[in-house]
């Protein structure tokens, strides 16, 4: 272990605040290092994120074709919950060799392969072998490592963990005396594969995390899980920002508790977009200034469903919405149907529901009434689903000329658009119009996140929103928000016809 550890410390940081400078190796690591190379099986880490767990990884990696793991025709492979995070550990592996002065570009040393599905890198002398993969069992045919590094299992597609497992515990009986060292966030069920090492099942184990009754707003609780905090300011500052957006927003919680105390990991995070007692701090009774440009946000529905627009002004903080419904069915028999009672009834004498085209929402008749409320946008930011059913309502109404920004709803894009969001509700930047509409919408809104911490409005029932839920406004003020919030933030810059983001 000796060995290994001062070859990790004898590694450059390549990126962050220490790049630069050598490793340093916390007392964690060398006592994780320790144990878990002192017995001949497995190992097991669990650690809150950002602990740098898998700079440790990489590091560990490298010993094996660089090191003092390294031995004949030794392979060592790092799996994550996708190819993608698997390309990080493969790069950090490269930037380590190449600050260490080794020449990767020497065919004669060094082989390695970097394409859309493959990440290798071989020390051709003696074999010895770097590969990085996705957790897809289909891909651990043919494998034959001494050391398995798994990371963050508690990420890896439900469906396919346990055949994954399964499949890299037949690859390393191949090679007597092989290995794997798990690492990652404890998973919320008790009955997965990480979990059972971690209680027990694994030769060692090591484990910061919260206790359940710990306070979650105290540093002495996050010290628990996060044993990199006092080398680390970078970390606290970035769990202070979120212990107080946690605290303003208990929607939130759940994922602070999850990811920054390790107390247990779903493989879906579900919460409510915005906890209903923010949202009503934020609203008032009186509508602000419309000051500056606004952007437009639309989420345009299929068929009968709604179509929603939403007009954000960064400058002043005013956020207004209406909805669009088409005639039939009525809107008393789609109370009913979708279970608000009257509410629709409300909304339309209220002017926040307006009723257009027979048995499909108008979208021409959304866009002049957003004109004739709003005037002309700033910038118009839309849901790839409907983006040519826009453009041709657009030039049937004559709209004047306006940049048309496009946004995916996946973790990629509608993560960031979530995010954003919430930081401006929660931050007092939004100033929402009361609304009958919105807040509805928001009551009904749900947001589903994955282990890393990404989120998204939820679709049909995921994270358990009703099949019948009306959360079309909630998508038009997140898209209108985001896109507003960016435009007011980022430098000035030469004007585009059209504009495609994400």
């Amino acid at each position: 272990m000796r060995a290994l550890a001062g070859y990790i410390a004898g590694l450059t940081v390549t990126q962050g605040a220490g790049a630069g400078e050598r490793f340093r190796v916390l007392p964690w690591q060398r006592r994780f290092l320790r144990g878990a190379f002192a017995v001949e099986g497995d190992a097991a880490l669990s650690i809150a994120r950002g602990n740098g767990k898998s700079t440790l990884v990489s590091a560990i990696a490298c010993a094996v074709v660089d090191g003092p793991l390294r031995q004949s025709r030794a392979e060592v492979v790092c799996v994550a919950s996708s190819f993608a995070q698997g390309r990080i550990i493969f790069e950090h592996v490269r930037a380590f060799l190449e600050a260490a002065g080794r020449d990767l570009g020497d065919r004669k040393t060094w082989r390695v392969q970097d394409s859309a599905n493959v990440a290798t890198v071989e020390h051709r002398p003696t074999g010895a072998r770097v590969r990085c993969i996705g957790s897809d069992p289909k891909r651990a045919h043919g494998l034959a490592p001494v050391l398995v590094l798994a990371d963050e299992p508690a990420q890896w597609e439900a469906t396919k963990r346990d055949a994954m497992r399964a499949a890299l515990v037949t690859a390393m009986g191949k090679i007597d005396g092989s290995r794997m060292i798990a690492l990652g966030t404890r998973p919320a069920d008790p009955a997965h594969w990480f979990a059972k090492m971690l209680d027990g099942g694994a030769d060692f184990a090591q484990s910061h995390q919260a206790g359940e009754n710990d306070p979650p707003f105290r540093v002495r609780t996050w010290r628990k899980a996060n044993p990199s905090l006092a080398a680390m300011p970078s970390l606290e500052k970035r769990i202070r920002r979120e212990a107080a957006d946690a605290k303003r927003d208990p929607a939130m919680l759940a994922s602070f508790k999850a990811l920054r105390l390790n107390e247990g990991t779903d493989d879906v995070l579900r919460s409510m977009l915005i906890d209903s007692s923010v949202w009503r701090r934020a609203e008032r009774p009186e509508p602000v200034d419309m000051r500056g440009r606004y952007a437009l946000g639309l989420d345009l529905g299929q068929s009968a469903a709604m179509s929603a627009a939403a007009a954000f002004w960064p400058e002043s903080g005013r956020l207004d919405a209406f909805a669009v419904f088409p005639e039939f069915p009525d809107v008393r028999e789609r109370g009913l149907a979708d279970g608000v009672g009257n509410l629709y009834v409300r909304m339309v004498e209220r002017g926040e529901l307006l009723l257009a085209g027979r048995h499909v929402a108008d979208v021409r008749a959304l866009l002049r009434e957003v004109l004739d409320r709003w005037g002309r946008p700033g910038a118009i930011v839309c849901d790839r689903w409907r983006e040519g059913d826009l453009h041709e309502a657009l030039d049937a109404v004559r709209f004047p000329w306006t940049d048309v920004a496009v946004r995916g709803q996946g973790f990629r894009d509608g993560g960031e658009d979530v995010r954003t969001f919430r930081k401006a509700i929660i931050g007092g930047a939004v100033l929402p119009s009361r609304s009958l509409l919105l807040r509805a919408a928001m009551g009904e809104a749900r947001a589903i996140g994955d282990p890393a911490g990404n989120w998204k409005l939820a679709k049909k029932t995921e994270g358990g929103r009703r099949a019948e839920a009306r959360d079309d406004a909630a998508a038009a003020a997140i898209l209108a928000v985001a896109e507003g919030t960016r435009r007011h933030t980022r430098k000035p810059r030469r004007r585009l016809r059209t504009a495609l983001v994400g």
